[in-house]
């Protein structure tokens, strides 16, 4: 006789109607933080305007590199838009915490919105500048310090504590979905018709996700009293990470990568022109690529329903991420190089994402918002400092060396963090049931062990 018997997605069996056990299908387990009306609002705005946004990044790329033919200016607008976000983010991670999450991204899309609109304007009218791509890279930077904690943060008021994990894994996948799509047609519209058309449909993209932000009913959250001032209230999310040891180490390694290996993706433009003889349609290609791995990788942690080994993960992904960049560097063949960096993409998003799962699973709410935000000055925060030494680099001894040097960096962190794991175990584990995601009892997977 067939055993029709399963388990939902924390363990326990599901039944149907007259007391039948019905099966839970494993579709239902990857997606399921959309079975939120809200979440359901958010993943589709979303989508729409990341693809506009990848769009946006590739004709960025591409309109620079034509207009100077300089890496280093490559490496100079990737800093302007990325170094706001460092400076910025512990302000932002403080008005994620002291203000009403909704409005604080309906506000910065909004601002997204006509920045990416002015660019668009200032490059259809033919007279564009790049002084004027930076001081527009860096006005959106400003916007993103304060966007990225808010965001990350707001996932939590969307679908609550149990499906978190599913959330930032499907929110991870919606990123690198656009970075499939975005690239692909932005590489299609900058052979034909120019940059400045990509930059139009990323403002118009916006609508769709202020749209679902303002369709939301969100139930409200306990907001910390403000008896302290802004200026404890942002040192005391910074002293929360010091005393931390498995967020700070977690964070540590993410601040190396962010540093010395992802600026790998400034220095495409070269990879497509001068080493593989390309244009732009190329680089959308090279970029899709890798977003088809990341995209590969998200979906694979959003099966997943518990922190279980998630540690090991975040290792051996980071180790996988320098070599598979290592062996990128050196290719010199076009369809090689497109298969190479899905597994740049794949390793990639694996670490992120489950660096972010990690953290917000033993991060207590009142402070997810400034921790988020330091999560925010490691992940983009260090990149510019990376972006613009890339460039330099890329000067002096080539593109090809210089990312061959960021995977090796990030290799030798991931030995650093897998040496480390033993002593942060204790600790982590004990965060993770003070927030109720374990309770001391095992559930959907997270068990005692949720590190090892």
């Amino acid at each position: 006789m067939p055993d029709d018997t399963s388990t939902d997605i924390t363990g326990k069996t599901a039944s149907g109607e007259s007391g039948r056990i019905v099966p839970v299908s494993r579709w239902s387990v990857m997606f399921r933080a959309l079975r939120y009306r809200n979440f359901q609002l958010f993943f589709a705005g979303q989508l729409i305007s990341l693809i506009g946004t990848w769009m946006d990044n590739i004709a960025e790329a591409w309109l620079v590199y034509r207009l100077t033919g300089s890496s280093l200016l490559l490496g100079t607008v990737a800093f302007a838009g990325q170094i706001p976000v460092f400076l910025l983010a512990p302000i932002g991670g403080m008005v994620a915490d002291r203000w009403d999450r909704r409005r604080v991204v309906i506000a910065t899309q909004a601002a997204s919105m006509v920045l990416a609109g002015i660019l668009a304007g200032l490059t259809l009218s033919g007279h564009v500048k790049v002084w004027e791509v930076i001081l527009l890279a860096s006005l959106m930077g400003v916007v993103n310090a304060f966007d990225i904690p808010a965001r990350q943060a707001f996932l939590v008021d969307m679908v609550g504590r149990e499906d978190l994990m599913n959330a930032i894994a499907l929110n991870s996948s919606m990123f690198n979905g656009a970075r499939v799509i975005g690239p692909a047609i932005a590489g299609i519209l900058v052979a034909s018709i120019g940059e400045g058309w990509c930059f139009f449909a990323n403002s118009v993209s916006y609508i769709a996700v202020i749209a679902g932000l303002l369709m939301m009913r969100i139930g409200r959250r306990v907001v910390e009293e403000r008896h302290a001032s802004a200026f404890e209230h942002i040192a005391e999310g910074f002293r929360f990470v010091r005393r931390t040891a498995p967020i700070l180490a977690l964070l540590l390694l993410l601040g190396l990568v962010s540093l010395v290996a992802m600026p790998y993706s400034v220095l495409m433009p070269i990879f497509a022109a001068r080493i593989l003889h390309g244009n732009a349609t190329t680089l959308g290609t090279l970029m899709g690529a890798t977003g088809i791995g990341a995209l590969t990788g998200a979906l694979v942690l959003a099966s997943r329903t518990g922190l279980k080994g998630l540690t090991r993960w975040v290792a051996v992904s980071c180790a996988g991420f320098g070599v598979a960049l290592i062996l990128f560097s050196f290719s010199r063949w076009y369809l090689l190089s497109v298969i190479l960096l899905v597994p740049v993409g794949f390793a990639m998003m694996v670490q992120m994402a489950s660096s972010n799962t990690l953290i917000q699973a033993m991060v207590p709410d009142r402070l997810r918002g400034r921790t988020m935000a330091v999560y925010s000055m490691m992940f983009m925060g260090m990149a510019p400092l990376g972006s613009l030494l890339s460039g330099a680099l890329a000067e002096r001894i080539g593109a090809p060396w210089t990312v061959a040097l960021g995977g090796l960096g990030a290799i030798i962190g991931a030995f650093i963090f897998a040496r480390s794991l033993p002593k942060l175990r204790i600790e982590a584990r004990q965060l993770i049931i003070a927030q109720g995601l374990a309770g001391g009892e095992p559930a959907g997977g997270m068990t005692s062990r949720a590190l090892e």
